[in-house]
């Protein structure tokens, strides 16, 4: 694929960021947001990826529009990927050895004041979710944090592998990358047109084609969609609502809110940043208010409606209109309202207007002929023909409204000093061989490009160090698995695993990996073997020697030996001290 490429891991932020590469928790990706944008590129480099091309799901996919592209991509990953935030798949750290990695080149104050694991509580929503519970922390002690690591499409489709599951699996930030290359590579949509979002506790894309598209996990919400008061755009909406926006990645590089250099092209974030509020803002309609009342259910109760019945005038609560859109295929817009009138039972009629509710006919008419004013003067209006509900209720209904249709995202602020990179020109021309190469090409002069190459794990160029230490240091599922159990009975579980890496060529699992989906090459077995050594005692002196096909690991005497298909040479030592790699 290429020649290998030296790099002085002297530094301690260099080593703690390239070894980063391979976990990729979301706060490694909160200090080292250069991370976010490599696990895109590491997926769309994937062959798993690029074989969805030839599943007759996307036949001709090519010829259909936008949305449908976008509509394809989402029940595929529906159908074939579960959302994952188990504690337990990828085991848990503490905030007290997260600081000691990051204090010496990151202000911890800062950390507490954006990181909702750390002390921050955002908004009031936070704190009304108590996020310890929310997340099944309570039960541990307030120092105990999960890693929470972001997987790649190899490690998120082995999931199917792993206990309890029967499909491929993921957390939020893994499916939102997954979105963004599966749009590349089987949508086409140029990468230029599409941004990542990552706030304190969620992850999503902003598209930008024909009025937006945000994916939200394993979803696609519309800008129509987003306003059309459904539990789905609820969720969607709540980031957006609740959360300052932490870090925008792109193509071109990444803006943190917290940090004064950005890398992101400033004219590529200034068309997103406008894009996006366009996309957060619409006018008030007839049909966006139904959707208000739909949305913020404590109002429908305010009002009534005027129908025709045998030519008589009928009048029904709208709450009960409502209650009838659950079971109708019809809503209560007005395109469909005459059509669930119909299906209503009759005697929910009133034959006199109900009293002390407002005439919802009245207020879409004050709505029609007041487009385009704003939402002060329709407030107004409604006041004068609220009857009997009170000034105050109104208010705070419009005040609501207003939150509904207008959303100022909170997106880091534009002023920053904007640093200048090699840009990747990837299009939608190339094939993957073609991007391989690319980024292969650009490895000496583009950091994004060699992150790629560590996120993808190509371990016959990239230098093994970060690699050996992410994998003894923070894979702690397989040693806690394994906790209490002989050398030699871990012995035996590994060589009778499956001799099948869930990454193709040279490509290496993590130890956790190999635990959680049960299979793994005979280097990979050898690393959860020195990684359970090593955390049973840690004193331990460990060596591993990889020449093709043998793999022989020896430790206090012992000697343990393995088979490899990945073609690789490395002899590694780990100790209390440190590692070695030659």
């Amino acid at each position: 694929m290429g020649s290998r490429l030296k790099k002085d891991f002297s530094d301690k932020k260099e080593l703690e960021k390239y070894s980063s590469a391979f976990t990729l928790s979301d706060m490694e990706i909160f200090i080292f947001p250069e991370l976010f944008y490599p696990l895109i590129l590491a997926d769309i480099m994937s062959p798993q990826l690029w074989a969805w091309r030839e599943d007759p799901w996307f036949a001709d996919i090519d010829k259909k529009s936008f949305i449908s592209k976008a509509n394809r991509i989402k029940q595929y990953i529906i159908q074939n990927y579960v959302f994952n935030l188990d504690l337990s798949t990828w085991g848990l750290t503490s905030k007290t050895a997260e600081i000691a990695r990051f204090s010496d080149f990151f202000d911890m104050d800062m950390l507490r004041q954006s990181n909702a694991l750390f002390g921050y509580e955002g908004d009031k929503y936070y704190f009304d979710i108590d996020i310890r519970k929310h997340f099944g922390l309570d039960k541990y002690d307030s120092d105990i944090i999960p890693f929470w690591k972001t997987e790649t499409i190899e490690a998120m489709t082995a999931f199917r592998y792993k206990e309890n599951f029967t499909s491929g699996a993921g957390e939020c930030v893994s499916l939102s990358a997954l979105y963004a290359a599966a749009m590349f590579v089987v949508g086409r949509v140029p990468l230029e047109k599409i941004f990542l979002i990552a706030t304190p506790l969620h992850s999503q894309n902003f598209i930008i084609e024909k009025d937006g598209l945000i994916t939200n996990n394993r979803r696609i919400v519309t800008k129509n969609m987003w306003y059309n008061g459904t539990s789905l755009s609820e969720k969607a909406r709540r980031a957006m609502e609740n959360e300052k926006v932490t870090i925008v990645s792109h193509i071109s590089g990444y803006i943190h809110t917290l940090f004064n250099e950005a890398s992101i092209d400033p004219d590529s974030y200034k068309y997103f940043s406008i894009k996006l509020k366009e996309f957060l803002v619409t006018d008030l309609t007839n049909l966006i208010f139904i959707n208000f009342l739909r949305f913020k259910s404590k109002y429908k109760n305010l009002f009534q409606f005027r129908c025709e019945c045998s030519g008589k005038q009928r009048y029904i609560s709208l709450e009960k209109m409502f209650e009838y859109e659950h079971t109708s295929k019809f809503n209560v817009s007005m395109e469909a309202r005459e059509s669930l009138v119909k299906e209503i039972e009759g005697d929910e009629f009133h034959l006199s207007p109900i009293q002390g509710k407002i005439m919802l006919n009245d207020i879409e008419n004050i709505i029609v002929k007041h487009s385009g004013k704003s939402l002060e003067e329709i407030e107004n209006e409604f006041i004068k023909t609220a009857g009997i509900v009170s000034e105050s209720i109104i208010q705070e209904m419009f005040k609501d409204l207003k939150d509904f249709i207008y959303i100022n995202p909170q997106i880091p602020d534009f002023k920053k000093n904007y640093i200048t990179t090699p840009r990747l020109k990837i299009t939608n021309e190339n094939t993957r061989s073609q991007i391989i190469e690319l980024i292969n090409s650009h490895k000496e002069n583009s950091e994004l490009a060699l992150l790629s190459l560590y996120v993808y794990r190509q371990m016959d160029i990239i230098e093994w160090l970060p690699f050996i230490k992410a994998a003894i240091e923070r894979n702690p599922v397989c040693f806690t698995d394994l906790n209490g159990k002989s050398i030699s009975e871990v012995y035996n579980i590994l060589i009778n695993l499956p001799e099948e890496s869930i990454y193709d060529g040279c490509r290496l699992a993590l130890p956790d990996e190999v635990w959680n989906f049960r299979r793994g090459d005979g280097i990979e077995k050898a690393l959860v073997l020195a990684d359970f050594l090593i955390h049973n005692n840690s004193t331990s002196s460990v060596a591993i020697v990889i020449n093709g096909e043998k793999v022989h690991l020896s430790c206090k005497g012992e000697d343990f030996h393995f088979t490899s298909n990945k073609n690789l040479k490395k002899s590694i030592s780990i100790s209390g001290s440190g590692y070695r790699i030659e």
